[in-house]
């Protein structure tokens, strides 16, 4: 039976915490951070969990 390969897109972009959570972090830091306040880019700095009803899907994309 065939295997499903890892995406390597969503690899670089999601990771798996121990308990099975999915880490990502946030877009939108880029450029155009002249209009958007501080209280916004320090939260976009941090990190994130994923919801859970997307959580699956991504899990089988990012598979070692």
């Amino acid at each position: 039976m065939g295997k499903i390969k890892t995406h390597k897109a969503s690899a670089k972009r999601f990771s798996l915490t121990g308990s099975g959570k999915v880490k990502m972090s946030h877009n939108n830091h880029r450029h155009n951070l002249g209009h958007k306040t501080s209280k916004r880019k320090r939260d976009l700095r941090k990190g994130a969990i994923l919801s859970e009803s997307f959580a699956p899907t991504y899990r089988l994309l990012i598979q070692k």
